[in-house]
């Protein structure tokens, strides 16, 4: 019996310049959740499932809350500009820019809100890069999201600051979600338990 030879994959060869947003939806058998930050394809890891459940505690609640000229979605990319298309776990956006069931990306400019749920492989990308992105690129609230210490979500509430153009912390929210901007929200974080 001969040994088969070791199984390889084919990865395409970056650009020089890096690979830009329509490289990202037109390159063939890209992983589901493949984001675009800084010029580079990033591939996201299977998700956990404090990850799963967080976001759809946080997606429940906000679409019992949203005013009716916004909408939630989840897990699809944001283009920023022709280098940077980040998918945030769930976002806000106004909802005119709702065009049809076949969209795969939104513009920035029509996202009110991210939010990113920390998981030990892209903390770096969800604390850091991802929120200067939104940040420059004027998105007005970002949450970030972390497993708090008793097992339940911690929402870490930020505000853009025009002045700088950057995001300064507004609230750190155990077991409840209780804000009054964008929108009046209420959401028991504590209902992880009952999924």
């Amino acid at each position: 019996m001969t040994a088969e030879p070791p199984h390889t994959t084919s990865w395409p060869m970056p650009p020089l310049d890096g690979y830009t947003v329509d490289d990202l939806f037109s390159l063939p058998d890209l992983p589901p959740h493949t984001e675009l930050i800084d010029g580079s394809l990033v591939f996201v890891s299977p998700q956990r499932s404090f990850h799963a459940l967080v976001i759809e505690v946080l997606v429940f609640g906000l679409r019992k809350t949203v005013p009716g000229d916004r909408r939630v979605r989840r897990e699809m990319n944001v283009v920023i500009n022709e280098r940077q298309a980040p998918e945030p776990d769930l976002f806000v956006i106004r909802a005119e820019a709702v065009i049809g069931p076949e969209e795969s990306r939104y513009e920035v400019k029509d996202v009110e809100l991210v939010v990113e749920v920390v998981s030990p492989e892209s903390a770096v990308r969800d604390r850091k890069r991802k929120p200067q992105l939104y940040a420059e690129a004027g998105i007005r609230h970002f949450w970030r999201v972390e497993h708090g210490e008793d097992g339940y979500p911690v929402v870490h509430v930020f505000e853009l600051d025009e002045a700088t153009g950057t995001y300064g912390l507004t609230g750190i929210h155990h077991n409840q979600l209780k804000l009054s901007v964008p929108f009046t929200i209420d959401i028991d974080l504590t209902e992880i338990d009952h999924l």
